[in-house]
């Protein structure tokens, strides 16, 4: 996924603001999803979330207003119930900004019976076209994140 850094992403110096490095994560995964042909809001409809439970982000080289960006990701095979997510971000002359690692799990909302609030649980294993997806992600372009 390619973005420009607008100003509404940058600090008063011209460099990209930290939260905004967040909002582009969340937009690769649910562009990644939606190019292997399940869209997020399939998966939402369903009652199925994918919660973000940890991120780190490393930031090694800045990035400022009107920088090109290419956020490269792949996904990991799951840890136990939780699915990684390995990301850079890619600026001008191919320097690697910043990494990120976002752990989330699968958790399925299903209405309460009695009309209370809905039952929320984790799911151990995801359904089988959210498997054939991640699948399909794991033998994408990109085969090693530094």
């Amino acid at each position: 996924m390619t973005r420009r850094v607008l100003p509404q992403h940058t600090d008063h110096a011209g460099v990209m603001w930290h939260g905004a490095y967040l909002r582009w994560l969340e937009e690769a995964r649910v562009e990644a999803l939606a190019a292997v042909g399940l869209p997020y809001r399939t998966l939402s409809e369903r009652g199925l979330e994918l919660p973000v439970v940890s991120l780190t982000i490393d930031y090694r080289r800045p990035l400022q207003h009107g920088d090109s960006v290419d956020i490269e990701s792949m996904v990991g095979a799951a840890q136990g119930l939780r699915l990684p997510w390995c990301s850079r971000f890619v600026g001008v002359g191919r320097h690697v900004a910043a990494t990120a690692r976002v752990e989330l799990v699968l958790v399925e909302s299903r209405p309460d019976p009695l009309g209370g609030a809905p039952q929320r649980r984790l799911r151990r294993q995801p359904p089988a076209d959210l498997a054939k997806a991640l699948a399909a992600l794991r033998r994408g372009p990109m085969t090693a994140m530094p």
